[in-house]
């Protein structure tokens, strides 16, 4: 592409356009900067609020995936990118799934998530290649997130991974986007200029975090990974995850810290098996059975044990 072409395309993006309340910010002090960034960032979630049935559809397609076995897997390039590798790595110690089931690949390898290789992104065919370093197939989703919605890089992976037959997701906060056109499913959250123009590490940024926690969190309570509110299928991993594993049976049993400490010592650090024993009654055995019986849907499990 050449400057020329690529200059026309930035032109026609509303993240690259000038934020007129914020063109004189560079005179403000300290305080009033703030102020400014603030009041920008509390229109993100009303952005967020208006995309929330696309937002639905993609999750429907990824607990799809996941009960047949498939991924969901993020593909994206810099900010956009780095999101996806930090929600990607927090699935598996919050919800004690494989780390294979939410995967991220980002533009220039694991290095780019610490250092800026923002020139990654301008080839399509990396893309591809790293969809296929990691298997792609048609159980998967794929999600590629690109604030300005044309990054090369992203553009690449969905092609691919239309051409493999995986359920494809668009996340972009420019409308009628390539990668949006390109998706069975394109969510576009438009959060318009940024604080500073082309900037999309901010406002774009955030309104990306909050809907990637959206697909993962609920997908995730769509598959019995949660009781009411609770993490129940914490996994265990250090001191600070052990308290807060205490803590959840504490609560949802309503038991006191020895006999909840206890319950978990006896379940392996299991905080669903170590709930059900003491909510039912049942033995250790009898309750990994009744979880298998249930899917690992614990409310399920006690429902069926105490009916």
């Amino acid at each position: 592409m050449t400057e020329q072409n690529l200059l026309s395309e930035l032109e026609a993006l509303i993240s690259e356009d000038r934020n007129l309340r914020t063109m004189q910010i560079d005179l403000l002090p300290t305080l009033d900067i703030l102020e400014r960034i603030n009041q920008e960032d509390k229109t993100v979630a009303y952005a967020v609020e208006k995309v929330i049935p696309e937002v639905a559809k993609a999750v429907e397609r990824i607990v799809e995936a996941f009960k047949k076995g498939g991924r969901l897997v993020y593909i994206g390039a810099g900010t956009s990118g780095r999101l996806g590798v930090l929600d990607a790595t927090e699935c598996s110690p919050t919800f004690s799934v494989s780390e294979s089931m939410v995967v991220a690949l980002i533009a220039g390898g694991v290095d780019a998530f610490t250092t800026a290789a923002e020139g990654a992104e301008d080839n399509p065919e990396c893309g591809v290649l790293d969809l296929q370093q990691v298997a792609l197939t048609a159980d998967d989703v794929v999600v590629g997130i690109a604030a300005s919605g044309r990054t090369p890089y992203v553009i690449g992976g969905l092609n691919y991974a239309r051409q493999v037959g995986a359920a494809t997701v668009a996340l972009t906060c420019n409308p009628n986007s390539a990668i949006a056109s390109i998706a069975d499913i394109a969510i576009c959250p438009v959060v318009g200029p940024e604080v500073l123009a082309g900037s999309t590490r901010l406002k774009s940024g955030t309104a990306q975090k909050l809907i990637l926690n959206m697909l993962t969190t609920t997908s995730m309570i769509c598959m019995g990974k949660t009781y009411e509110n609770l993490m129940v299928d914490l996994n265990v991993r250090n001191q600070k995850l052990l308290a807060r594993a205490v803590r959840i049976v504490m609560q949802a049993t309503g038991s006191g810290y020895d006999e909840a400490r206890q319950a978990l010592d006896r379940a392996g650090n299991e905080v669903k098996l170590a709930i059900l024993v003491l909510l039912t009654g049942m033995s250790i055995d009898e309750g990994r059975l009744a979880l298998r019986a249930a899917a690992g849907f614990l409310r399920k499990a006690i429902d069926d044990a105490t009916c």
